[in-house]
């Protein structure tokens, strides 16, 4: 297995089978459904209605300003929160009256690693395993392919909280990892990375959409979605805004070309961008 090779969890569909499995799971059901989707916390909206469907093989990028909504989201999609109204679908799962299935079915890296600081990466994964109820022997071969995916093969036996914080997020998303999800949401995963870190990240997560799962990602780093994301979603003030391809988005924001710009464009930010100009 090189470097960059992401394990899966003994499955067997020759690359013919996985592309139409692929592509039938596209066609009839998204792994992610948000219908009318509500937060609210006292008066404040957090989320607003949102409606999204999400297929599988798809790396699909959840941008906002700060404030906008989008941990909210995420922690709704995962099931860490009760939505005020509206319903969570995880692989045909309702998050509220599936809960389990739900979250069996996805895997939740967030933006700081929250670790048991006195577990060993290899311990670490060895209880997720527990938990998922996967086979000893399944339990063995996984921990081995993670800690050589992620390099943490030599430091494996090691203390979490001697780690680093770069460490702590391979290790996080080992840990998400573990039980081959259909469902991979990362909040921030390249923050406090470093580039070749950061460029294994963004390896993985496309050899994991390239085998059919779905990746829910969010950045502040645009050009990263830019390049990864098949499509795009922007929330602002807890409502999407837009969703679709660059193409899409394009059209949509007509005279903007890069996600950079087309982001200020919908967000109000425009402003902002036409001060630093000037000031230049």
């Amino acid at each position: 297995m090189s470097l960059h090779s992401y394990p899966q969890v003994e499955r067997v569909p020759t690359q013919a089978q996985q592309t139409i499995q692929g592509l039938m799971e596209h066609v009839q059901s998204p792994i992610i459904e948000l219908h009318n989707l509500c937060k609210n916390y006292g008066t404040k909206i957090a989320v607003d209605n949102v409606n999204l469907n999400v297929y599988g093989g798809e790396v699909f990028g959840f941008l906002g300003p700060n404030g906008a909504g989008k941990t909210t989201t995420i922690k709704m999609i995962v099931g860490l929160l009760q939505p005020t109204s509206g319903t969570v679908k995880v692989a045909g799962y309702d998050m509220q009256k599936q809960p389990l299935q739900a979250k069996l079915s996805s895997g939740y890296v967030p933006d700081t690693p929250n670790l048991y600081a006195k577990l060993s990466t290899r311990e670490l994964l060895q209880f997720v395993g527990d938990l998922y109820s996967m086979e000893p022997r399944q339990v063995n071969r996984r921990i081995e392919e993670l800690l050589r995916l992620f390099s943490l093969d030599d430091v494996g036996d090691n203390l979490i909280d001697s780690y680093s914080h770069g460490m702590q997020q391979k290790a996080s998303l080992a840990a998400a990892l573990m039980h081959d999800p259909k469902l991979l949401v990362l909040d921030e995963p390249t923050v406090g990375l470093d580039p070749k870190s950061a460029r294994l990240i963004k390896d993985v997560v496309q050899q994991i959409a390239n085998r059919g799962s779905t990746v829910f990602v969010t950045t502040h780093i645009l050009e990263i979605a830019e390049h990864m994301c098949d499509r795009i979603g922007i929330i602002n003030s807890g409502k999407l805004v837009a969703v679709g391809t660059m193409d899409e988005l394009r059209l949509k924001v007509r005279g903007e070309t890069t996600l950079e710009d087309i982001f200020l464009s919908l967000t109000g930010g425009a402003e902002v961008a036409e001060i630093a100009e000037v000031l230049r």
